[in-house]
């Protein structure tokens, strides 16, 4: 079987997820986005500090994999995207786990990475978490430094499950062609 997966990944506040829900109309192609995952998953309990936040992010990573890999099996291609992470970030391998799932089905894999100046990317992530369009599921509920911030993007660049890689600065959104973006991801899916 050949199945195809699309992983959107990469620095936190980047635009993964906006990214990635164009991306999924503009193709036709299914997406689960870890924080609306999360947060769907979330809506009737009530998520108060970052432990249990976190406890659920590994759920949510879990619940992602789990249907993925039932449209795999069925050959439908799949887009998945998160801040993925490799191997000794967190108590999962992230990485190794997508990759065991490509292998298992003989995928074909492209990995779009979003990264830019991690200055700007946490100045975006303040004032995302300060918008009341953030859930509840997906706060920090504290401040984080911006050494921790950076520190947590810098592991996120170490992400590979082989497979194609297109990498995306998005410092600035208005330098970013996403319409040639979604053609190359077009090519891919169609090729």
């Amino acid at each position: 079987m050949n199945g195809k997966i699309i992983i959107v990944e990469g620095s936190l506040a980047s635009g993964k997820s906006t990214f990635a829900k164009q991306l999924s109309k503009a193709i036709k192609v299914p997406c689960f986005i870890k924080d609306t995952f999360k947060d769907a998953l979330c809506a009737s309990i009530s998520i108060n500090n970052r432990e249990i936040s976190s406890s659920f992010s590994a759920v949510t990573f879990d619940g992602i994999i789990y249907a993925a890999e039932r449209l795999i099996e069925t050959n439908i291609p799949i887009i998945i995207e998160g801040n993925f992470v490799p191997a000794g970030i967190k108590r999962v391998d992230e990485a190794g786990v997508i990759k065991a799932l490509i292998d298992k089905y003989a995928c074909k894999s492209l990995t779009i990475k979003f990264s830019g100046n991690t200055k700007i990317l946490y100045k975006r992530f303040l004032e995302r978490e300060k918008s009341p369009e953030r859930g509840q599921a997906n706060r920090m509920f504290s401040e984080i430094s911006f050494d921790d911030f950076n520190r947590f993007c810098s592991n996120l660049s170490e992400f590979d499950v082989g497979g194609e890689i297109i990498k995306v600065d998005t410092t600035n959104f208005n330098e970013i062609n996403y319409k040639k973006l979604i053609e190359k991801v077009g090519y891919f899916i169609k090729n």
